[in-house]
């Protein structure tokens, strides 16, 4: 690919867009940020606290802890947090250096202060607004469409900030099309094609920055999801019962970096996606690979750009939130990022991603908890499934349910499966998860 060219420079821009450090599930964090925002405009602690947000952003927080909280869960603590302890210059990172004596006046916090949450539909999938009240001053900000993307500020009335959200242009052939990002690089510009010319031909030094932020932080909270008691501890099962061999520990390791991750773990992941978990997934199962296979870190620093820019290219047409598991995305990507490592050519890799895909396109995001990395090993396991069957000459062919003929247009079925077919499908989920709660947001 010529490095002087528009098409290289969107592509470097995605990743440095999308391969950003963050702290914590990543929604919450956004309400975090979004609420040490607003308390940065207000000047002071409020007396009371509106959130309005989406039901995606209720099903992705509800059930995850937030990290440097003492083991609090939910909407009003990932609140309370950002208003208490949070910096909003450090964004997803928003709550990442916070005092023992921040954490405890978080709880008082919670227990003085009224904070109302309430469901919201502005037409966005992901909304989040905070509104802080102290005595007659006002302040609000405004998240949409992606976890840093605040669209309006508000202080007393007067607005401060105002950008208007596009509608959505129709992409993929299909109506509806895909999710508007609006102030991001062209995520319609991706194929497998030019990732995999873009990830042979890229200089390193330009990519290298944020792939070894991503090697360091996301092998660092693998590590210690084995080490540690996280969650259902998924990763340390997978290597008691199925072996150690290097399958089986890049499965497990990141299932380990989830359960970390999703059970309060207070180390950074490098994200993708708008993701921790599809962070994790899409590195370090190639990460591991790498390290048994002794392959050189040009061969690696190549593979994790493949990995990343094309679990991306699956995540674009469906959006940030979606009843369809990012982890599949992630999973199947890791599948050919490996496949990559190994050699693989671009008939090699579409059929990875195009089996892959067949086998674990049904699972449903209920959004974050301890349950997401159990995902995220059967999802690596079909991205490595995938690239065994084309070495042992065998593929799912088109006509055969979602899959037809052609890698593009099998991701643009599974788009519009996620974006469009499963609409009705989230809702539900929100509602069944509600019934625990007695129907509070």
């Amino acid at each position: 690919m010529d490095k002087t060219s528009a098409l290289y420079k969107t592509y470097l821009q995605i990743l440095r867009e999308e391969l950003i450090p963050a702290m914590g599930c990543t929604e919450p964090i956004a309400i975090a940020y979004a609420a040490a925002k607003a308390r940065e405009v207000l000047g002071r602690l409020p007396g009371a606290v509106w959130l309005g947000v989406s039901s995606n952003i209720i099903k992705n927080v509800k059930s995850v802890i937030v990290p440097n909280t003492g083991g609090m869960k939910g909407i009003e603590a990932a609140a309370a947090a950002g208003i208490v302890g949070g910096q909003a210059e450090k964004a997803l990172e928003v709550i990442s250096e916070v005092t023992d004596e921040q954490k405890a006046g978080m709880r008082r916090f919670l227990a003085d202060t009224p904070i109302q949450v309430e469901a919201v539909d502005n037409g966005q999938i992901f909304d989040i607004i905070v509104r802080l009240t102290a005595g007659a001053e006002t302040a609000s900000v405004r998240i949409a469409q992606y976890h840093t993307n605040i669209v309006r500020i508000e202080k007393n009335g007067a607005v401060l900030l105002d950008k208007p959200l596009e509608e959505a242009p129709p992409a993929c052939g299909h109506e509806g099309g895909a999710p508007t990002e609006d102030g991001l690089a062209g995520r319609e510009l991706l194929t497998i094609a030019d990732i995999l010319d873009f990830a042979d031909s890229c200089e390193l030094a330009d990519i290298r920055p944020v792939l070894d932020t991503q090697i360091q932080y996301n092998t660092l909270i693998a590590e210690e999801g084995l080490l540690g008691d996280y969650g259902a501890n998924i990763g340390s099962t997978m290597l008691k019962f199925y072996g150690d061999d290097v399958r089986n520990r890049a499965i497990a390791k990141a299932a380990a970096g989830s359960d970390a991750r999703m059970s309060g773990c207070e180390l950074p992941v490098v994200i993708n996606s708008g993701s921790g978990n599809q962070g994790i997934t899409v590195s370090v199962p190639v990460i591991e690979y790498a390290k048994a296979l002794a392959a050189p870190k040009e061969r690696l620093y190549r593979a994790l750009a493949v990995s990343n820019l094309i679990a991306i290219h699956e995540k674009s047409g469906i959006g940030r939130l979606s009843a369809y598991c990012g982890a599949v995305s992630a999973g199947c990507a890791a599948g050919c990022g490996i496949a990559y490592l190994q050699g693989a050519d671009y008939k090699a890799i579409a059929h990875t991603l195009v089996n892959s895909l067949a086998i674990v396109s049904g699972i449903i995001c209920d959004g974050a908890k301890p349950s997401c990395a159990a995902k995220i090993a059967s999802s690596v396991e079909a991205g490595i499934m995938g690239y065994h069957m084309y070495l042992n000459g065998q593929q799912f062919r088109a006509g055969d349910g979602i899959v037809t003929k052609g890698v593009e247009n099998t991701i643009r079925n599974v788009s519009q499966l996620g974006r469009e077919g499963m609409r009705q499908t989230d809702r539900e989920i929100v509602k069944i998860m509600l019934q625990d709660e007695g129907g509070r947001v």
